[in-house]
């Protein structure tokens, strides 16, 4: 396939069957999963759940099914691709008898929307023999054809001198970065026109609520829900305010919050917990909400380049910036060296867009900034925090970032850094 794009978390599904039994890749529905499992992952067969034939007879025998598979190809070592695992849960014990009996590496790779052992009906998490994956939508590396960003690892290494250890940051305009913001990452709907790409994502969206939702949890009020969800889109990049989207609705909190976590849970949205700390007495403890695709919630807030233009209503392009850089962010968490979570931070008085928190008392803040030019006065957060807040004890190690939509590197200080957005996509 000669437009292949390259995902780099091809890499991380290979070490897992080198290490455990079952990879599970989970992901939303069209990011690319089968592409990636079926052309740049090894395997030796590729079973797929949509078709019915199979689904049936794996429903009715799924361990004598999946053991003549498994049999059939045992010397080739390599492993049996199962997709769409979560339409047919049932085999899930059937997996674990497999791979008890024979406790070799690398027996299985499952792709689904939704985590099938996090089903209550699948009655086995499978714990000690599968590694869980996340693949999301195209990151802006995978796109513009560049390596895995690696900015943690560069403030893992040097975090007071960052700019000796980041690559040449390659030029880009501000009308490319919106580009970027409003496409998403959606392989097949990411090169459509405005108006088709629209529309393909509010079907995507009724077609989430047709199939992958139900299979985590029942449906009552789709109409409803399908509202919410314009209502998480509207709001990324927001404080969640429950009672608020309850009003907005018309539905109990405890729907709402049913439905938040079936919603995460076939990797729509994320909620961004609180950073809190001995010192952090005052925060505010509420998540903050993300959609995890901006060109998905660009569409069903009918946002086009023309909604950001100069002159336009700056909150909403900031909004969308926010969450697309904790998306891009997050993108990396997988493939840097050090286990790193990521959280936000308020307080009545000041707060931080998204924090980064590494292994050693560690963090990276990042502000977002929707503009090309950057000032002192744009760290005044990140300064308080770390001088006078509760990242006072953690300053040695840590920087701040001011991510905006210029082309320069700047330094402001000692850890203190302008980064252009073009960070994500300049590695090579």
């Amino acid at each position: 396939m000669s437009n292949l794009i390259k995902r780099h978390l091809a890499s991380k599904v290979v070490e897992g069957l080198a290490t455990s039994r079952i990879v599970n890749i989970v992901g939303p529905r069209q990011a690319g999963k089968s592409t990636l499992v079926k052309h740049q992952v090894p395997i030796a067969q590729y079973l797929t759940m949509d078709s019915d034939n199979l689904r049936s007879a794996l429903s009715a025998d799924p361990y004598a099914q999946l053991r003549a598979i498994a049999d059939q190809h045992k010397d080739s070592g390599l492993p049996i691709a199962i997709d769409e695992v979560q339409r047919v849960p049932e085999i899930i014990l059937a997996l674990k008898r497999i791979v008890d009996e024979d406790n070799k590496k690398g027996q299985f790779v499952l792709t689904g929307s939704a985590d099938v052992f996090s089903l209550t009906s699948t009655g086995d998490s499978l714990a000690g023999r599968v590694q869980t994956l996340v693949l999301r939508p195209l990151s802006a590396a995978e796109i513009k054809s560049a390596e895995p960003c690696l900015l943690l690892d560069a403030v893992e290494s040097s975090p007071k001198t960052l700019t000796s250890a980041l690559p040449t940051l390659r030029s880009y305009s501000r009308e490319e970065a919106i580009d970027l913001m409003l496409r998403g990452g959606f392989p097949e709907i990411r090169t459509l026109d405005d108006r088709q790409r629209i529309d393909r994502y509010n079907s995507y969206i009724d077609s989430i609520i047709v199939k992958d939702v139900p299979i985590v949890a029942p449906v009552r009020k789709p109409d409803l829900l399908r509202r919410l969800i314009d209502q998480l889109a509207a709001r990324t990049a927001q404080k969640l305010n429950v009672s608020k989207l309850c009003n907005a609705i018309g539905a109990r909190k405890e729907t709402i919050g049913g439905w938040l976590d079936t919603l995460e849970r076939v990797c729509m949205i994320q909620r961004l917990p609180s950073w809190a700390s001995s010192g952090a007495k005052r925060a505010v403890h509420s998540p903050k909400l993300h959609f995890l695709d901006s060109g998905c919630a660009s569409a069903l807030r009918n946002e086009t380049a023309s909604s950001f233009e100069i002159g336009a209503d700056p909150t909403a392009l900031g909004a969308i910036l926010e969450s697309y850089v904790h998306q891009e962010l997050e993108k990396t968490l997988p493939l840097s060296k050090s286990h790193w979570k990521l959280s936000h931070w308020r307080s009545e008085s000041a707060e931080i867009d998204l924090i980064a928190e590494g292994p050693g008392r560690r963090l990276a803040l990042f502000e977002m900034k929707a503009s090309s030019t950057v000032s002192q006065a744009d760290f005044k957060s990140i300064d308080w925090f770390f001088e006078n807040g509760p990242g006072k004890a953690y300053a040695p190690k840590s920087v701040g970032f001011v991510v905006y939509l210029g082309d320069q590197l700047l330094t402001m200080g000692p850890g203190r850094f302008c980064l252009p957005l073009s960070i994500f996509w300049s590695h090579s």
